[in-house]
C-alpha cells in the first residue's frame, strides 16, 4: 500500500476539515491540500518523474512541505529529505548520492544549491513551482508494494559521510500504527505542532496526523522558537510535538521563567539523544504529564521501544527511577534483544549490543551492501548501542558502543557518569568521552557547561556519593557549551579530536 494514499482518504471523508496552518492562520484544509498534491503530482509527472524515481527536499519547515512529499508519494516516487540546517554542499552530496531527479527548496536554500549541485533545483513558490502545481491533476494514488521505497533517509553521519537508509511503505504504515498503541491516539481536533526538522523525527510523525485528519501546523518562524510554541500550543491545543532533548530542556526553562505551564499541549514525545533524569523530571513538573520517550533509529525509525506516559511520570513504583533512566519496553510491531559479541542472546540484566528486528526495520543502505552487511546479521538490526533489559522488559540505553570506555579492563558507559554529574546544581550539560591513558588503557574526563567556576574537589565529592570510586573523571574541562551536530546530537568525536590536540 502507498502511504499517500491515507491524505486521499482523509480528503475523501473531510475534505472540509482544516489542514495547514501557518502559525495560526489557516492554509488549506483536507480538500485544498490532496488537490494541491495532485497538481504538483500531475506537473512531476509531466517533467518525467515516475515510480521508484527520486525527488529531494531541501526545505524549511513550511506548508509546502507536506504538499511535495505527498505529491511524490501519489506518484509511486521516493522522497529524500535533507536537513536545512546542512551546507549547500551536504546536500548537494546527498542529491546526488540518491540520483534524484529534481529537488525541491525553500528560497533561502535554493539559490546555494544550485551553485554546488548539477540537479535540478525548483524554488517553492518560484516560477518553477508555480508552472509545476498548475498542471493537470494526477487521477488516482499510484499502487507501491509494502517493500516499495518511500523514503530514503540519510543518516547524521557524525563520522563520514552519512548512509542512505531505505525506509519503505511497510515501516511507514507500521510505524505511524505502533504510535497509535504505543505512544498516543491521535484524535481529528488535534494539532501536530511542527518545530523540529521535518526531514527527520517531527516529519516522519506526520503521516498518523494526517491518517486522523488532524491539524498541522508550521510555525511562522519556520523552526523552534521556546515562545512562539508555548502560544501557539495554547492557541490549538490538543498539541502533538516531537522534540529533541535539548528542546524539551529549554522549552521547560522558558515556560518556568514566563510562569507557564505548556497549556494546550498534549503530547510531546522525545528521542534522539539522552534524556537524563533530572531533566525529564523538572519538565514534567512544569509542563505536566504530557511526555512519552521513544527509541528509535534511521534504521528502525521512532519504532525500537517507547516509554509511556505513565512511566514517565509516576513517582510510586520502587523503581520509577530506573525505569525513567530507561528507554522503555519493545515496541508493538518489533522484537527487540541484547546481544554479545559472539551473537548470542543475553539474559536479563546483562551488559550488550541492543538488537531489534521486525516490519519497522529496514532492508538495507542504498548502494551500500557492505554497511548493510555489517548493520543486519542472523535476522537482526545490530543499533550499535549498547544496553541492558531488566526482567520487565525495560531496556535501559547505555552509549553508542563506540562511546564506551575502558579502564583496567572495566567497562565504563558514560552516561552513568553524565547522570550522575546532572544532579549536581552547577552543571548545565556534560558529555563524558575516554582520553587514551598508557597504563590504564582510557580515563574518563568529563566536559561541563556550567555559569560558575568548577569546584573539581566539590564535583569529585558529588560523584563519589552516587557512583563507583574507577568511574569518576580523572579531569574535568570547562565549555561554554557542547558542540552538536544539526540534530542536536553531542559531538563527541569533535570533543576526543580537542582531547588529542591538548
Amino acid at each position: 500500500m502507498n502511504i499517500g494514499t491515507w491524505l486521499e482518504r482523509a480528503a475523501q471523508v473531510h475534505p472540509d476539515r482544516p489542514a495547514l496552518f501557518l502559525g495560526t492562520e489557516l492554509v488549506s484544509d483536507y480538500g485544498a491540500f490532496d488537490a494541491a498534491a495532485r497538481r504538483l503530482a500531475g506537473g512531476l509527472a509531466a517533467k518525467g518523474v515516475s515510480a521508484g524515481d527520486r525527488v529531494a527536499l531541501f526545505m524549511k519547515n513550511v506548508p509546502d512541505y507536506l504538499i511535495a512529499e505527498y505529491a511524490v508519494w501519489y506518484l509511486g516516487a521516493v522522497v529524500v529529505p535533507i536537513n536545512a540546517k546542512l551546507h549547500p554542499k551536504e546536500a548537494a552530496w546527498i542529491v546526488e548520492n540518491a540520483g534524484a531527479e529534481l529537488c525541491f527548496a525553500t528560497a533561502e536554500l535554493a539559490e546555494g544549491l544550485s551553485a554546488v549541485c548539477a540537479c535540478v533545483v525548483i524554488q517553492t513558490g518560484g516560477p518553477d513551482w508555480m508552472t509545476l502545481t498548475q498542471g493537470d491533476p494526477v487521477g488516482h494514488v499510484a499502487h507501491r508494494h509494502p517493500d516499495d521505497l518511500a523514503w530514503l533517509f540519510y543518516t547524521s553521519g557524525t563520522t563520514g559521510r552519512p548512509k542512505g537508509v531505505m525506509i519503505t511503505h511497510r515501516m511507514l504504515t507500521t510505524m505511524s500504527l505502533s504510535y497509535q498503541v504505543d505512544c498516543d491516539q491521535i484524535r481529528p481536533d488535534d494539532a501536530a505542532l511542527y518545530a523540529a526538522p521535518l526531514s527527520h523525527g517531527a516529519g516522519i510523525y506526520n503521516m498518523m496526523h494526517v491518517l486522523a485528519g488532524a491539524r498541522h501546523v508550521f510555525p511562522r518562524s519556520g523552526g523552534f522558537d521556546e515562545i512562539e510554541v508555548l502560544d501557539l500550543a495554547e492557541a490549538f491545543d490538543g498539541t502533538h510535538m516531537f522534540m529533541a532533548p535539548t528542546m524539551v530542556q529549554r522549552l521547560a526553562r522558558a515556560a518556568k521563567m514566563q510562569g507557564r505551564n505548556g497549556k494546550g499541549l498534549r503530547t510531546i514525545v522525545y528521542a534522539g539523544g539522552p534524556m537524563y533524569n533530572a531533566d525529564i523530571i523538572e519538565a514534567v513538573e512544569i509542563l505536566g504529564p504530557v511526555f512519552v520517550q521513544i527509541y528509535g533509529q534511521g534504521e528502525c525509525p521512532m519504532g525500537i521501544t517507547a516509554l509511556s506516559r505513565h512511566d514517565v511520570t509516576d513517582r510510586s513504583h520502587p523503581r520509577w527511577r530506573e525505569r525513567l533512566g530507561s528507554v522503555g519496553r519493545a515496541q508493538s510491531a518489533v522484537e527487540v534483544a541484547i546481544g554479545a559479541e559472539d551473537g548470542s542472546l543475553l539474559p536479563a540484566g546483562e551488559t550488550g549490543e541492543i538488537l531489534v528486528r521486525g516490519d519497522v526495520v529496514m532492508p538495507g543502505y542504498w548502494n551500500n551492501p557492505d554497511a548493510t552487511q555489517k548493520t543486519l546479521q542472523g535476522g537482526w538490526l545490530w543499533t550499535g548501542d549498547m544496553g541492558r533489559m531488566d526482567a520487565d522488559g525495560y531496556v535501559t540505553l547505555m552509549d553508542r558502543s563506540k562511546d564506551m570506555i575502558i579502564s583496567g579492563g572495566t567497562n565504563i558507559y558514560p552516561r552513568e557518569v553524565e547522570e550522575a554529574l546532572l544532579e549536581h546544581p552547577d552543571i548545565q550539560e556534560v558529555a563524558v568521552v575516554g582520553r587514551p591513558n598508557p597504563e590504564w588503557g582510557e580515563d574518563v574526563v568529563a566536559f561541563v557547561v556550567s555559569d560558575v567556576p568548577l569546584d573539581i574537589a566539590g564535583l569529585d565529592a558529588h560523584c563519589l556519593d552516587r557512583i563507583a570510586r574507577f568511574k569518576r573523571p580523572k579531569a574535568y574541562f570547562p565549555l561554554d557549551g557542547l558542540p552538536k551536530n544539526n540534530y542536536g546530537k553531542v559531538l563527541k568525536t569533535d570533543l576526543r579530536d580537542r582531547l588529542a590536540r591538548e
